[in-house]
């Protein structure tokens, strides 16, 4: 028999809970366990007036954004309705049925005066990353580094070729926010001081914003998200934002290892990353300035096409400062004999240069296969060649071979950050926008890593 019309009919009592509509195995519900807003309220005291009429909760506004980076939702209006509607987001955001929804405009308002100005994110991710460390998610022995490009919100049409930019032109009191901050990071290591190299064009809406063709394709806008992670769980230990460019994302490396080290006491026993960071200078860093394993192919360009020696073929000894050639002459930095020892400099690049007697070279049968072109064979070395042989040691080992395997972590984190969280172009504009969004992002990666690798506690009802 075919049931009875179901009609809505106004009552004058309800007895609802939010609580018992959550389902028990929902993704927020696991994470809500793991996330401690308790001292926001202090930490943002400092930024409220005493006086005027109260404000939106902060803490409301926080739970909301990680709602939305948690479940990919990218449009903050959006955000808004789908907390409005959805029973799980207003549970999770501490919201009544009758309560109403804060509007949009709230957060950037916040996001662009308190939030920036006391460094809020910051601390929220440093907060979770400590909940994952008091967890035991992280032993912060073996760390991993990489980068990854996100598109900017700019585009080619609203863009200057770099003969035309003028800086210097630019008056800060009538310029929009975004261009306001790229004056400001312009002697900034992560972006405007990371390369004297000028891009091939600039953003008139988000200047700070590189233009980069790295992925083969059409070129772009683009800011890179750089992350340190523990290889145990694949936990983000710290995230940074910078130009799209090799040299500010070698960069953050160091800045990103010095931060964690300050922040948490943490000092890894090795480093994870691929032929991007394998330069002389960041090999040094680690193996001399810091006593970390560099697991980190080497940048070598002495390898030669012609079949004539390459410098490996040449052995060095430390003893005499001299390399020995295939043919057992050596090849020393300076053929004069001074009669007081002098230490030769490197030149501009760092390089040291020996090299072979011509009345040695003119002798040698394998001259063809050394030097045919030119009078005597010279032989170049790094000053950060005994922090290269290092790593070249250890590319050897087991361990390496390992540490090649857990280097995906960091990828499979980028997959996730672009194909779950929908974070494959930024709507924020300019270096804090980058820095605001990549924030909340590894925030939302590291809760819900928890969520997985933690059991949720029964429900009770």
């Amino acid at each position: 028999m075919m049931g009875s019309r179901q009609e809505a009919q106004g009552a004058l009592f309800y007895e609802f809970s939010i609580e018992t509509h959550v389902p028990p195995d929902h993704m927020l519900r696991s994470v809500d366990q793991f996330v401690d807003l308790a001292s926001i309220r202090q930490h943002l005291a400092p930024f409220y007036s005493s006086t005027g009429r109260p404000s939106v909760d902060p803490e409301l506004m926080i739970r909301m954004l990680l709602v939305g980076y948690i479940m990919g939702i990218r449009s903050e209006r959006r955000l808004c309705e789908e907390v409005h509607l959805n029973l799980a987001y207003r549970w999770f955001c501490r919201l009544d049925l009758t309560v109403p929804v804060p509007d949009h405009s709230t957060f950037s308002k916040n996001r662009h005066g308190r939030f920036r100005d006391s460094d809020l994110l910051r601390q929220l991710f440093e907060s979770v990353v400590a909940r994952c460390l008091e967890e035991g998610l992280a032993s912060g022995q073996r760390l991993a580094a990489d980068a990854s490009i996100i598109a900017a919100d700019a585009n080619r049409q609203n863009s200057t070729p770099k003969s035309d930019w003028q800086p210097g032109s630019i008056d800060p009191i009538d310029a929009p926010r975004a261009v306001r901050e790229y004056l400001d990071t312009l002697d900034d290591a992560a972006f405007g001081a990371a390369s004297p190299v000028e891009p091939k064009f600039t953003s008139h809406s988000d200047p700070a914003s590189q233009w980069t063709g790295a992925r083969g394709g059409p070129a772009y806008f683009a800011y890179s998200t750089n992350y340190l992670i523990d290889t145990d769980n694949g936990v983000i230990l710290n995230v940074e934002a910078t130009r799209s460019i090799r040299q500010a994302e070698v960069g953050s490396v160091r800045t990103m290892i010095d931060r964690v080290n300050d922040t948490f006491g943490i000092a890894p026993e090795r480093l994870i990353a691929d032929t991007a960071y394998g330069t002389g200078v960041m090999l040094d860093w680690l193996d001399q300035q810091r006593g970390i394993a560099p697991h980190i192919p080497v940048v070598d360009k002495s390898a030669r096409r012609d079949g004539t020696f390459e410098r490996a073929d040449f052995a060095y000894d430390a003893e005499r400062d001299a390399y020995i050639c295939p043919g057992g002459k050596e090849l020393r930095q300076s053929r004069r004999a001074f009669t007081k020892p002098r230490e030769m400099k490197p030149d501009d690049d760092g390089m040291l240069r020996y090299r072979a007697g011509k009345a040695d070279c003119d002798a040698c049968d394998l001259k063809a296969r050394c030097c045919p072109k030119e009078p005597s064979r010279k032989v170049t070395r790094s000053i950060f060649e005994p922090s290269r042989d290092r790593a070249r040691a250890i590319a050897q080992t087991t361990d390496y071979a390992i540490s090649c395997k857990l280097r995906k972590k960091v990828e499979m984190l980028f997959a996730h950050l672009k194909r779950i969280l929908g974070l494959s172009r930024l709507r924020l504009r300019g270096p804090s926008g980058a820095r605001d969004e990549f924030h909340l992002a590894a925030t939302a990666q590291n809760l819900r890593k928890l969520a997985k690798l933690l059991p949720t506690p029964p429900v009770s009802c």
